[in-house]
């Protein structure tokens, strides 16, 4: 070999090096002092590993226990979160492995970065494998995610969702039956409610997105949910690049059920194209004004660059299923839970459902009027948002506040913190009061973004309207039929995989109403 390749050798190698210690040590220690001189701290940058290993310590940590009824559930859901903005302030930094994590709890601030979506855009970078799980709508920015929400806005639609609300109907009956099998022997029994209302999600999405059998939805969530829980222990140690493509046991299981969602949704989307073709074709489902509104962007357009291709129409539907279920079971089952604590209130919105509805058939217009149930529900939100936590980040210098913020900063906006803030909202922060939403959210909130259950801004959550009147539906027909109080042997025991969840069930004594 001669000296000359060798000597290039020893310079790529020299080069290679500077460059990973400029990644993993000079560029983040440059960016901590830079945040730091601009007034905000966090802990000191650890190489390589940053924040990962007392982050993942404290969530093991605090998983470990229940938690009492009345405990604050923030340190236990996030605890290195709870811990840094404790000693920190509601805005400072941390450091997922050589990346820096302003973490916001300030209204104001949560304010600009939603109105300001094409500054504060999706977390880009991390691992890759993370994006499998969903991506559509919810993983777009700027000019995509205008094509996207244009095409999928109809599909969501006040009008369309009166057509969905049998589905929402069915689905609850077989619920509730399976419940009063159950009681046929006893006057009470202990359920574990929380599988049953994962199921009942899971069969609204399969009848309202796909007209689909609830063995195809339920595949399909179980595929997701064990996912989900794969993708949340990679995403709690430090990525290196390249390290999806090695043979683990997780990596393999996680693109493998990739794979089998995908085919089985691929398989759902053929049936209706032949449908399609046969000119059988029903477009009152959420697949089917996909479809009808992707063609008709297409066409208006003469040009399929302005519609969705096949795997972006599959990726929609993958987060159809994943958002769709995930938010309202989260909501029911909080819900079940609290009411189950407060049976006053439980007896106040069985008292309003008696009254608009007495024994029958709930319908859209009685949906809408439930004020005690609304109130009810944005209290639980408020205690119990499905996501704890959303991600941004930005791609060159911005300026947020009275701060600047280098490019490639990522920002977490803090929802759980921001919805449990006695600042906000008072010394009974941490009691289940609904009276606080009587006059509506923005009395409540003063006018300050301080409630942002399903986000905020342009890109608030596209499926609110229907996951509220889900809610309503089941909560409604629950109420009809059962009262309920907790279990001697529920465990309170808040936790997030992907969304805040019991972990260890939600057990309730039921009773024949």
């Amino acid at each position: 070999m001669s000296i000359y390749v060798v000597g290039g050798l020893v310079l790529l190698i020299t080069y290679a090096f500077i460059r990973f210690l400029n990644l993993v040590w000079f560029k983040p220690k440059k960016i901590e002092k830079f945040l730091t001189e601009q007034g905000l701290h966090g802990n000191s940058y650890k190489i390589f590993f940053g924040d990962l290993k007392e982050m993942v310590e404290l969530i093991v940590q605090a998983k470990s226990k229940p938690i009492g009824l009345t405990d604050d559930i923030v340190p236990r859901v996030l605890p290195f979160v709870h811990k840094s903005a404790t000693t920190y302030g509601k805005v400072c930094f941390t450091w997922m492995g050589y990346k820096p994590v302003v973490q916001v709890s300030e209204p104001s601030m949560i304010r600009e970065i939603f109105a300001n979506y094409y500054q504060f855009q999706k977390p880009r970078g991390g691992n890759p494998l993370t994006k499998l799980l969903a991506k559509g709508l919810i993983d777009t920015d700027a000019d995509q995610w205008i094509k996207h929400r244009k095409i999928i806005n109809p599909a969501f639609h006040v009008v369309k969702l009166k057509h969905m609300v049998p589905a929402f109907y069915t689905s609850c009956s077989e619920m509730i039956q399976k419940w009063d099998k159950m009681l046929t022997k006893d006057i009470c029994c202990e359920v574990d409610v929380w599988p049953y209302l994962q199921s009942f999600t899971s069969d609204v999405i399969s009848r309202t997105a796909f007209g689909s059998s609830f063995e195809e939805g339920r595949k399909i969530f179980q595929l997701q949910q064990e996912q989900s829980e794969l993708i949340i222990k990679a995403e709690q140690s430090v990525y290196i690049p390249g390290s999806r493509f090695l043979p683990t046991r997780s990596n393999m299981r996680i693109k493998e059920i990739d794979k089998e969602v995908k085919a089985l949704i691929r398989s759902i989307i053929d049936k209706r194209v032949i449908m399609m073709k046969l000119g059988n074709f029903d477009n009152e489902d959420l697949l089917g004004i996909l479809l009808d509104s992707n063609y008709k962007e297409i066409k208006h357009h003469g040009n399929s660059i302005f519609g969705l291709s096949l795997e972006e129409v599959i990726e929609e539907c993958k987060l159809f299923y994943f958002a769709g279920q995930e938010t309202t079971g989260n909501l029911l089952v909080w819900t079940l839970i609290l009411l189950s604590q407060y049976s006053d209130w439980q007896t106040r919105a069985r008292n309003e459902v008696l009254d608009v509805f007495g024994d029958k058939k709930p319908d859209i217009d009685g949906l809408n009027h439930l004020k005690v149930v609304n109130m009810i529900f944005n209290e639980v939100l408020r205690l119990y948002p499905p996501g704890a936590a959303l991600g941004r980040m930005v791609h060159k210098e911005t300026k947020l506040g009275n701060i600047t913020l280098p490019a490639g900063t990522h920002i977490q906006l803090n929802t759980l913190l921001l919805h449990h803030d006695r600042d906000l909202w008072g010394d009974d922060v941490k009691e289940f009061n609904p009276d606080r939403f009587s006059e509506g959210v923005l009395k409540a909130t003063k006018g300050q973004a301080s409630y942002v259950p399903f986000g905020g801004g342009p890109r608030i959550c596209i499926g609110q309207n229907f996951a509220m009147m889900e809610a309503k539906m089941a909560l409604v027909m629950i109420l009809q039929h059962f009262s309920f109080e907790l279990s001697p042997s529920y465990s309170h025991a808040p936790h997030t995989i992907i969304t805040l969840q019991p972990q260890f069930g939600a057990p309730l004594i039921l009773n024949k109403f």
